[in-house]
């Protein structure tokens, strides 16, 4: 009897996991289908508000958690990675996404990026790359690609880009993958699997900046792409072959990109837990126990 008195809480709609905080936005910027994707993604997973906190840097795409109806922190400059690690440290039950874009992720914060990939906790960081600083009004970016005209590269730059793929594979990611801001049901089934995903999962999606690089990106882009999972001959878990899809330059491969099953950050904890304890050695099980949730 007092189980059926119990309030039944109600399955929340995709809509009901916006904030009704407006978005400043320019019109058409790329971030607000990430945005819809993320709700959509909430829905399926049927992620809790109050169980789901997003993190973000400096940026455009960094406004993104007040948009969102969950917990949210809008931190420093390049240091989303570090503060998200910490949340899943101390509450593993949390959902932990990180957002954030090019700039943030691969300009001052790129030396976080390679400890996180190692490190392997179990979070998910989603960039969205518009190859260019948005926010402080169109300066070249780490992704900027080779020759592009910008407002601190008049002549073009004669910068390498930075690929953010590459450096995630380059770097133990045991899940990598890509997806386009203009194609929604796809950005939602590549963000449901990295967020399932039991580890650190690494999306980056190509979101234009329909101000500063312009509205045709949404076409060039589209045009480009090759999807993945519709190629019969691609595996995922073959990291030579992600690889290979690093290195193409006659079209833009979306999907997931390289997947590795291997022991979370908090399932070799819990290894060294056990060892300590078999070995009797009180030194290494107290320093685990300090840094246990």
């Amino acid at each position: 009897m007092e189980a059926m008195q119990q309030a039944v809480t109600p399955p929340l709609k995709a809509t009901d996991y916006k904030s009704g905080l407006k978005p400043v936005w320019c019109p058409g910027c790329g971030d607000f289908g990430v945005l819809n994707a993320m709700c959509q993604v909430f829905q399926q997973l049927e992620l809790r508000p109050e169980e789901t906190i997003i993190f973000s840097g400096i940026g455009c795409s960094s406004r993104l958690p007040g948009y969102l109806k969950s917990y949210g922190f809008n931190s420093v400059h390049g240091r989303v990675l570090p503060i998200a690690i910490g949340a899943k440290l101390a509450n593993p039950e949390l959902n932990v996404i990180a957002a954030g874009g090019d700039g943030d992720g691969f300009s001052i914060g790129i030396g976080h990026f390679p400890h996180t990939c190692r490190r392997n906790v179990d979070f998910t960081y989603i960039v969205m790359d518009n190859n260019i600083y948005g926010l402080t009004k169109g300066q070249l970016s780490p992704t900027s690609p080779a020759e592009m005209n910008t407002t601190t590269s008049n002549f073009g730059s004669i910068e390498t880009p930075i690929n953010p793929i590459a450096l995630a594979v380059g770097c133990e990611a045991t899940f990598v993958a890509r997806t386009f801001a203009g194609d929604i049901k796809h950005m939602v089934n590549v963000m449901a699997l990295g967020i399932q995903h039991k580890g650190f999962s690494f999306i980056q999606v190509l979101s234009p900046c329909v101000t500063f690089v312009g509205k045709e990106q949404f076409v060039i882009i589209k045009n480009k792409l090759h999807y993945l999972q519709d190629d019969p001959e691609y595996d995922p878990s073959d990291r030579a072959a992600a690889f290979r899809v690093v290195d193409e330059t006659d079209r833009i491969s979306v999907g997931v990109i390289y997947h590795k099953h291997k022991p979370d950050y908090h399932d070799n904890l819990e290894i060294l837990r056990q060892a300590a304890a078999v070995k009797g050695d009180r030194k290494i099980e107290d320093l685990v126990e300090i840094f246990r949730p």
